[in-house]
Formats: structure tokens, C-alpha cells, sequence
């Protein structure tokens, strides 16, 4: 296997023989398998976080 590669802040690595994988800091694939280590980098050059969403606030009724 070859060497895990950072790319917009996500892991490129190679998990199985052919099989490239986007994963988070914490080695949580997100994304593949892809064919190659390009295709992986190309679809981590393009992922975004997406915020959490807002906690609603409930309704007190008292």
C-alpha cells in the first residue's frame, strides 16, 4: 500500500489493491472506493464541511 496523502483536509489512502478512499482525520471513510489515487484527489479537492445544523430552541410552556 502506498503512503496516506492530505488533501483540503481529508486523507487519501489505500485501503484494498485498486480501491482509493477519501477519509476524515479520524480514518472514517466518507467517500469511494475510487480506481485511482487521482480520482480520490480530485473528489477531496471538492468536498466541503457542512456546518452543523442550528439547535432549535424549545418552547418553554409553563
Amino acid at each position: 500500500m502506498s503512503d496516506v496523502k492530505k488533501v483540503n483536509g481529508y486523507l487519501i489512502k489505500q485501503l484494498q489493491t485498486d480501491a482509493w478512499w477519501v477519509l476524515e482525520s479520524t480514518d472514517e471513510p466518507i467517500a469511494g472506493p475510487f480506481g485511482s489515487e487521482a480520482a480520490a484527489t480530485e473528489v477531496a479537492n471538492v468536498l466541503q464541511d457542512q456546518p452543523s445544523a442550528p439547535v432549535r430552541k424549545r418552547k418553554n410552556n409553563s
